[in-house]
């Protein structure tokens, strides 16, 4: 089973009197890289929060959104203060405009009380240890949304990789049967092209099977087709487990390309050579979906 890099998950819950709310995203990304935000109170166990994901991911830029508010009062408001620094900054401004512009009016209680950012939620002594181990399982179940996301994505991928490594084995079969077949056909090749040179004259074929045997001997693609055969059952198997693979296979693919370039500078067969152009197409696709694989 594998897993896809690209999810969303979110879940809001109540805990320690706050009203908690965890939103995940993640996205490509060739390691694992963890980006929070966050209320300043939760810094000192921003390390704790970081390691509770890298727990449970190995691949993928993770970005996190945690939001805590205090929760309503009984009677259904919000406890409020308030910010007054915030107050006397406005009085001075407001005197001063009076005083620079010759003002009649007074700067009055109804006047300062229409500028609503004066009053700001309460603030309460919070227990770090407490917020933790609300914040733990809400985490816990945000990911848990963000994985099952990461792991439907996954599936999809998985199917489309393993008709693709299908396709390339079908491909790989037809150059395997094809190999003999080129060292006949230039056998023949070559006889009809000695004989039109030499005009009916008697021919050397112990020196036309020597050049027949340079030729086979030059164009063996056994051990490429072997070794590709085998990167492609790894691979096959790798989709099926349960690991992170996306750094398995990146590597496996690059040891595909390997050998089934070395079978096309090999062959020298334009039947062949279509063959290993469709092969090296869908190694391509291949590669570029694995880059969303954890």
């Amino acid at each position: 089973m594998i897993k896809s890099m690209t999810g969303f998950g979110r879940v809001e819950a109540v805990s320690s009197g706050k009203r908690m709310q965890v939103e995940m995203k993640s996205l490509n990304h060739r390691y694992l890289e963890i980006s929070l935000r966050m209320p300043a109170m939760l810094f000192p166990i921003e390390t704790e929060i970081k390691k509770k994901i890298g727990e449970r991911f190995s691949r993928g830029k993770i970005e996190v959104s945690i939001r805590m508010d205090n929760e309503a009062n009984q009677d259904g408001t919000q406890a409020l203060m308030l910010n007054l620094p915030l107050v006397r900054q406005y009085y001075s401004l407001l005197s001063q405009i009076k005083e620079e512009l010759q003002l009649p009016d007074d700067v009055t209680l109804n006047m300062m009380s229409g500028f609503r950012d004066l009053y700001m939620p309460k603030e309460v002594e919070d227990d770090l240890t407490g917020l933790w181990r609300g914040l733990e399982g809400i985490l816990a179940a945000a990911m848990d949304k963000l994985t099952d996301m990461r792991i439907t994505e996954g599936e999809a991928l998985g199917r489309d990789l393993a008709c693709r490594m299908n396709k390339i084995q079908q491909l790989l079969r037809i150059i395997a049967l094809r190999a003999p077949e080129i060292v006949v056909e230039y056998r023949q090749r070559l006889s009809d092209r000695v004989r039109d040179l030499t005009q009916g004259m008697v021919i050397d074929e112990s020196r036309i099977h020597q050049e027949v045997a340079i030729l086979a001997e030059k164009s063996d693609i056994t051990e490429e087709v072997v070794r590709l055969e085998s990167h492609i059952d790894q691979f096959i198997e790798l989709l099926a487990g349960e690991e992170a693979i996306g750094r398995k296979i990146d590597f496996l693919i690059q040891e595909m390309n390997r050998e089934i370039n070395t079978i096309g500078s090999k062959s020298g067969d334009a039947e062949t050579a279509r063959q290993v152009i469709e092969i090296k197409s869908e190694l391509a696709k291949v590669r570029e979906q694995i880059q969303n694989v954890e």
